[in-house]
C-alpha cells in the first residue's frame, strides 16, 4: 500500500483529526491533532492492510513562531509491508505534553524520555518518565531554541570542575 492510500484511510477514520498532509522526496508527513495520537497510532499498527509494527525513530521538535510551537514526529514502517509514513503531533508551547505511545510501541519508551529531557514535552502515561541524557538537577531543557547557549546563567554544569582533574592527565597519553 502506498502512503497516500494509507493516509486517505486515516482521512476516512480521523479525517478531524488531520491537520495538514505533505509530501517532501517520496515521503508522506501527516501532520495532527494531539488529542487522539494514541488512537491514530493504534490504528496505523493494529489495522491488517497498514500493520506499523515498528516505530523507527520517536523526536521532538521546537518551532518558537509557530502556532504549534512543538512537534512529536513519529517515524513508522511496516516490517510486513515495507512501507512507511511519518505522524506529526502538534504541541502548542503553553502545554507541552501528548499521551506515550509506549502502550503500542514499547521501543518509544526511551524516545520519549529523550524528548521530555531535551524539549520539557510530558508524555502522559509514560511508565518511567525520568531524565534520560541530563543529570537529575539539570534546570532547563537544551534542545529549546530559546535556551542559553552555555546553560542556565552562563554557569557550567556542577560537576565540570571534577571532570577536568579527572581528565587533566590525558594530554601526556597522547598516542601517535
Amino acid at each position: 500500500m502506498e502512503p497516500l492510500e494509507i493516509v486517505n484511510r486515516l482521512k476516512d477514520k480521523f479525517l478531524s483529526e488531520i491537520v495538514q498532509v505533505t509530501e517532501f522526496r517520496d515521503q508522506v508527513f501527516v501532520s495532527v491533532n494531539r488529542e487522539k495520537i494514541v488512537d491514530i497510532c493504534r490504528y496505523l499498527h493494529d489495522d491488517p492492510d497498514i500493520h506499523m509494527d515498528y516505530l523507527a525513530d520517536l523526536c521532538g521538535v521546537d518551532y518558537p513562531d509557530n502556532q504549534y510551537r512543538y512537534e512529536v514526529v513519529y517515524n513508522l514502517y511496516s516490517m510486513k509491508y515495507k512501507h512507511r509514513l511519518v505522524i506529526k503531533a502538534l504541541i502548542p508551547g503553553d502545554a507541552p505534553d501528548v499521551d506515550s505511545v509506549v502502550p503500542i510501541w514499547n521501543g518509544a519508551n526511551w524516545h520519549e524520555r529523550e524528548a521530555c529531557d531535551m524539549y520539557g514535552i510530558v508524555f502522559n502515561n509514560h511508565p518511567d518518565l525520568r531524565r534520560i541524557l541530563m543529570p537529575e538537577d539539570w534546570e532547563g531543557y537544551p534542545l529549546r531554541k530559546d535556551y542559553p547557549l552555555k546553560g542556565p546563567d552562563d554557569s557550567e554544569y556542577r560537576g565540570f570542575e571534577e571532570l577536568k582533574d579527572l581528565h587533566s592527565h590525558d594530554d601526556e597519553w597522547n598516542i601517535r
